[in-house]
């Protein structure tokens, strides 16, 4: 293993201690942005170890949990910490978590992958399924509540929290058995000879154990330099006078650059298969997971919480999802795909900045 995706984690991790104790300053803070981009690289590198080990598609699993985990002790530190003007952070972090994958992840694979290898191939048997657990959640979670009328304004009542908590919690689990066990083959990528990858021998168990070690330190330095920096972007956001909705934007972007890195990458090497199991595997556990933990959070402790979208947003969620039905139901990919997802993904930012 080479030196450097070692001493990044855990030069990170001890930055994150100092970021943590000391004042931050100017050039602290100019520090921990620079880790931060470095951690995200060799965040990347340990979860393809893991992943070459444990194969497809539980090494993509393991990132998408791992980020996940990560995401929602961000969101609940921050819930408690801003009281009811974080009461639609979870509901923006969670929309543009889902936006930015939809178009951007999978635009920009999209893209880039058609570009070097002009077309691609998939298997819809597994997508299909993912993307219609993902249209599902999104719309109890993020939709509904907008036309619920037990509750005032784009909340659920207790009741309905616990439903909804309870049913994405069931549709994650029961897709994370149907991906890695009854219909595992529907995830794996078709063989290629030319890919020296997929034949390359896996690492050993002790080199594997410790990359997933690695990657969870790194993850955790990521979000905890980034929860060290959210001063300062929320601060920015208020300075150019965007919506606050920005906040959750950013912390979705900056949570979401490792499986972005790794999808890319991916897609780059003519594995395209790997790069949709990044994409769908983190949006369903963002959603999935993130809604039982924040739900539980809100009731316990008595968190104000707004699951329901803008019109705005329903309608560019709406668009997402036809779009999205449309470019990845044949199973193969090109440059046209890429490009309509990216001109929504920008839509989505342009009007996020500007309602």
């Amino acid at each position: 293993m080479s030196r450097w995706p070692i001493f990044v984690p855990l030069g990170a991790a001890a930055l994150l201690v100092v970021a943590l104790l000391l004042p931050l300053s100017a050039t602290l803070s100019v520090a921990c942005g620079l880790a931060l981009l470095a951690t995200v690289v060799a965040a990347v590198h340990h979860a393809e170890v893991v992943a070459r080990r444990g194969g497809e598609p539980f090494g993509t699993l393991v990132l998408a949990l791992s980020v996940t985990a990560i995401e929602l002790s961000l969101i609940v530190s921050l819930m408690l910490a801003g009281g009811s003007g974080k009461a639609a952070l979870a509901r923006d972090t969670m929309f543009a978590t889902v936006m930015i994958i939809c178009n951007g992840v999978i635009g920009l694979c999209l893209l880039l992958g058609a570009l070097r290898h002009r077309e691609q191939v998939f298997r819809i048997e597994g997508s299909r399924p993912a993307f219609e657990a993902l249209v599902t959640l999104a719309t109890l979670v993020l939709v509904m509540p907008d036309f619920t009328t037990s509750a005032p304004g784009a909340s659920y009542t207790p009741s309905q929290l616990i439903f909804v908590g309870s049913s994405s919690l069931i549709l994650w689990f029961v897709f994370a058995f149907f991906q890695t066990v009854r219909h595992r083959d529907f995830f794996l990528p078709a063989a290629d000879p030319s890919n020296e990858e997929i034949h390359a021998a896996p690492p050993a168990v002790a080199q594997a154990w410790v990359s997933f070690g690695l990657l969870l330190v790194a993850l955790i330095a990521v979000v905890g330099l980034a929860k060290v920096l959210s001063p300062f972007i929320e601060a920015a956001v208020r300075d150019a006078g965007a919506p606050p909705a920005v906040v959750g934007i950013v912390i979705a972007m900056i949570v979401l650059m490792p499986e972005t890195w790794a999808a890319v990458r991916a897609a780059l090497a003519d594995r395209f298969q790997t790069s949709m199991n990044l994409a769908f595997g983190s949006a369903l556990a963002s959603i999935g997971l993130t809604i039982p933990a924040v739900v539980m959070a809100s009731i316990l402790l008595d968190l104000p919480l707004v699951l329901g979208l803008e019109p705005k947003d329903m309608v560019l969620l709406v668009l997402t999802f036809l779009v999205g039905s449309i470019a990845l139901g044949t199973g193969r990919t090109n440059i046209m795909q890429g490009a309509v997802l990216l001109v929504v993904f920008a839509a989505f930012l342009f009007l996020a900045l500007v309602p």
